[in-house]
């Protein structure tokens, strides 16, 4: 069953799991030398999601719409460190370590939002107990 108003939940939890992904990274790679730490703009990369960025226009049915999760992987970018280190790395381990903490507690806002959201469905369905 494809419910409209919760296409946006399933975008932000998708987005939120990717930059998990790649906060995790980050953290994994710290002492490697020349690993360049990346990150995701949450909300240009949900308005891109959502089509309300730069879109191409499909001027024959042949041609292939972009893939949602292509559109996700778009939207990784390299930070810029405040220090970077002699050898190349810019992972500052305390900064992906907050984006982290920040990332997994705004992922578990998602989910209860999304759980609130489906009991509100859930009680209009079926009425007062």
């Amino acid at each position: 069953m494809d419910i409209p108003a919760l296409d946006n939940y399933e975008t932000a939890l998708k987005l939120r799991a990717m930059r998990n992904q790649v906060l995790s990274s980050n953290i994994a790679n710290a002492d490697t030398p020349n690993y360049k730490a990346r990150d995701i703009d949450f909300r240009s990369a949900l308005n891109e999601a959502r089509g309300e960025g730069i879109s191409l226009t499909r001027t024959s049915e042949l041609h292939l719409g972009s893939a949602p999760a292509e559109r996700l992987d778009a939207s990784v970018r390299y930070r810029i460190p405040v220090q970077p280190t002699l050898d190349g790395n810019t992972v500052e381990t305390d900064v992906e370590q907050a984006q982290f903490a920040e990332n997994a507690v705004q992922y578990r806002a998602t989910l209860s939002f999304l759980n609130g959201h489906i009991q509100t469905l859930k009680f209009a369905i079926r009425g007062s107990d």
